[in-house]
């Protein structure tokens, strides 16, 4: 029996036990079928016979409203070349080229190649380059730097490998009855994660060397990997005159380079400040309930206790860990600082 034949023969059987029960509301309530279908079924085979049970076939549907392919890929084209204007500025420029398309168009035209906002419209451009290598135009280059400075002003820093960028900060601990105030330098590799801290009484710039000497750099000699950059916020005991100012003479000396946050943008060093308050919530907070301290070197231990476990342990979430514990990663970041630092210099010097 074929498809047809099957659905002929179950609407005829509706209508055969209709007859033998004499009752129409009683054959449609133990077929599970409503008594307007009965009757449908009966005025289709009067009107077109047994022709007439066959389910009609749909019609393809319309789009009523959308844009030819020319003018969408126009769109498209037009978004790659200025990927920060928004649907009304695209709308606009787009009318004084002879294309007519609402605003509203632009946004679907977004919305079937998720394009809806600037920073997915950036990445297509990304994307781009790097498979064309192409010459990019003026204003392409400057929505990439405004990308890169937004990204950066937000934390979303890019580091290639380990080592690449160091953020550095001062944070405020509190006061601890019978040893004062605390202040904790804090430093974190930005491509691993890695962390580093280390309690002080004061900030300074000489505080702020002695970590870096105490305990950052003894890291990385020890991983034989140099420490290239380091980027701390606008503070006092980071910033001055490289003769006269402790930390600027230590870089200086080891040859390291220093950035800056930009000015009333501290989020700039997002991971830093990240690292700041999972210390103070999964070390500080608990620490301080559990026991009573009397002084910095009593906290030091237990903090050097706890980013260890930070370090080789505790799971991390970031860009680059993805799950994996910061040592992890960076055991995982030495064939890109290899890459990176030792054949770059290599293929400069067979330049030279």
């Amino acid at each position: 029996m074929t498809q047809n034949q099957y659905v002929i023969r179950r609407k005829l059987n509706i209508l055969e036990l209709g007859e033998t029960l004499g009752n129409i509301s009683e054959a449609c309530r133990k077929l599970g079928v409503s008594r307007q279908h009965h009757y449908d079924i009966k005025s289709a085979i009067e009107e077109e016979g047994l022709e007439g049970l066959l389910e009609k076939s749909r019609k393809a549907p319309r789009f009523a409203n959308r844009v030819s392919p020319e003018i969408e890929q126009k769109v498209l084209d037009y978004s790659l070349e200025f990927p920060t204007q928004g649907q009304k500025r695209v709308a606009n420029e787009l009318k004084k080229q002879g294309i007519q398309i609402s605003d509203g168009g632009i946004r679907s035209i977004w919305l079937r190649h998720n394009l809806q906002i600037a920073s997915l419209r950036l990445k297509r451009l990304e994307k781009w380059a790097a498979e064309n290598e192409s010459i990019l135009t003026e204003s392409q280059v400057q929505a990439l730097e405004q990308a890169k400075e937004e990204k950066e002003a937000h934390g979303e820093i890019e580091t290639p490998h380990p080592g690449f960028l160091l953020g550095q900060d001062t944070y405020y601990v509190g006061y601890i009855k019978g040893v004062g105030k605390i202040y904790q330098q804090t430093a974190i590799d930005t491509h691993s994660n890695v962390g580093f801290a280390k309690v002080y009484s004061d900030k300074t710039a000489l505080v702020a060397a002695d970590f870096l000497n105490n305990k950052v750099l003894p890291f990385f000699d020890a991983q034989n990997m140099a420490l290239l950059r380091i980027l701390t916020d606008r503070g006092t005991e980071y910033c001055g005159r490289t003769e006269t100012h402790p930390y600027q003479l230590f870089l200086h000396l080891s040859g390291i380079e220093h950035s800056r946050t930009k000015v009333r943008h501290p989020q700039t060093n997002g991971s830093t400040e990240r690292l700041n308050q999972t210390i103070q919530n999964e070390f500080y907070k608990v620490a301080f309930r559990k026991k009573l301290y009397k002084s910095i070197e009593e906290i030091q231990s237990d903090l050097d206790s706890f980013m260890q476990y930070y370090n080789n342990d505790r799971t991390n979430q970031g860009k680059h860990c993805q799950g994996r514990t910061p040592m992890q990663t960076f055991e995982d970041g030495r064939p890109l600082y290899q890459q990176y630092v030792f054949e770059n210099s290599e293929e400069g010097k067979t330049a030279a």
